[in-house]
């Protein structure tokens, strides 16, 4: 199971209660293996939260809301606390992705929604495309608390980013050194020289290209797999660009689908890595790379990909697949680009990176225009939009 960033384990104001992962209920019909997990889940979350001491607020993210809503509600009525809802997406529509929309288990959780979600004393929401759409259609009223970056989602020291390479190149052959070389403290990015101890990016480096995923039918991960394919005949056909190393961190159900789909490619110039992250590495990547790809296509339309929020934070230029609302956080042609289908994203792999890594490009300019942009930070957009909500005057 992931372990929480570190942060998180040495704060003395986060208590982590664990809550039994369920198995054995492998017995019977799909749906009634469905309807058994809902019900004992809930009874563990219920126990769970009326065993802790007695909060003022007890803040849920939804989605997953089937059945944490209900419990937290039902908890909330025994504390006398108030229950504030993080909407991040529609749970209902997850489901929907796979069951189709029209699906008696999809409706049920459209209905849970609707009804529980106006149960919430206040409520919060990631776009301001959501807020509306609460309001239109739940008649739920929220504030829009765009998701922002950790402080620990920034750009990487060059000493640091040898470090990672070098720690990665022992389990994952894309970061080792290309060619032998005299020097044994070599990446396939970054060098440390012998007698200064300083280190510097490798001449003819590949391009560093990361995307990170849950693996689900929300992210079409052929996308990329198609567009490396242009891109790699490209190299082929004499365009000045750099080999590539793609890096797909994550895990989740189609992990071995699409990893069985990379190993038919057979690429001269493209290397595909797909390693799971120590949490503490993750941030650290993100602002090692030359840039971020997301094939997150919001399940409603109506959320926005926490990965490239953390990837701007790294100051990461990003191409990313369009959706409705993307607009409220990819600025095209500000700081990434926008694309619809493969072959676009093929065009905007070549652009960027013809003639890498000189500094003269977009690629430069869209890293330029994130430093400018000075973002806020998790903690400041908190305490500027939520803290007054909750008339907490401290």
């Amino acid at each position: 199971e992931t372990r929480p960033h570190r942060d998180v384990l040495r704060s003395e104001n986060i208590r982590l209660v664990p809550v039994a992962e369920l198995s054995g209920l492998r017995v019977g019909p799909k749906l009634f293996q469905y309807v058994l997990k809902v019900l004992v889940q809930s009874v563990q979350l219920l126990y769970t939260l009326l065993r802790i001491e007695q909060p003022s607020c007890i803040l849920l993210q939804n989605p997953p809301g089937l059945p944490s809503i209900a419990a937290a509600w039902v908890a909330g009525l025994w504390w006398g606390s108030k229950l504030i809802i993080d909407w991040h997406n529609y749970g209902y529509t997850i489901m929907s992705l796979s069951h189709g929309r029209s699906h008696p288990l999809v409706l049920i959780a459209e209905w849970y929604e609707k009804l529980f979600g106006r149960l919430s004393d206040y409520n919060l929401c990631v776009t301001d495309a959501m807020r509306k759409d609460l309001w239109v259609n739940f008649k739920i009223k929220a504030v829009t608390l765009h998701d922002k970056p950790a402080s620990y989602f920034k750009e990487t020291p060059l000493d640091l980013q040898h470090n990672l390479f070098m720690k990665l190149a022992k389990d994952y052959e894309p970061f080792k050194a290309r060619a032998a070389s005299p020097s044994a403290d070599r990446s396939a990015f970054t060098e440390r020289d012998g007698s200064s101890g300083s280190v510097l990016k490798s001449r003819g480096r590949p391009a560093l290209l990361i995307s990170s995923t849950s693996w689900t039918e929300d992210e079409d991960f052929s996308v990329l797999l198609r567009a490396l394919e242009d891109y790699e005949r490209f190299i082929k056909e004499g365009a000045r660009l750099p080999a590539l190393v793609c890096v797909i961190t994550g895990k989740g159900p189609l992990k071995d689908y699409y990893n069985g789909l990379i190993q038919k490619l057979r690429f001269k110039h493209i290397q595909i890595c797909t390693p799971w992250l120590e949490a503490e590495d993750y941030p650290l990547l993100l602002g090692s790379a030359d840039l971020g790809v997301c094939l997150h296509k919001s399940s409603s339309g109506l959320d926005l990909p926490m990965k490239v929020v953390d990837m701007f934070g790294c100051c990461l230029p990003v191409c990313a697949i369009h959706f409705e609302c993307l607009h409220e956080l990819v600025k095209h042609n500000e700081n990434g680009l926008i694309f619809r289908d493969s072959q676009e994203l093929a065009k905007q792999l070549k652009m960027l990176f013809l003639d890498f890594p000189s500094l003269e490009g977009k690629l430069h300019s869209f890293r330029e225009n994130l430093r400018a942009s000075r973002q806020l930070r998790w903690d400041q957009s908190w305490d500027q939009i939520v803290l007054p909500l909750l008339g907490n005057k401290e």
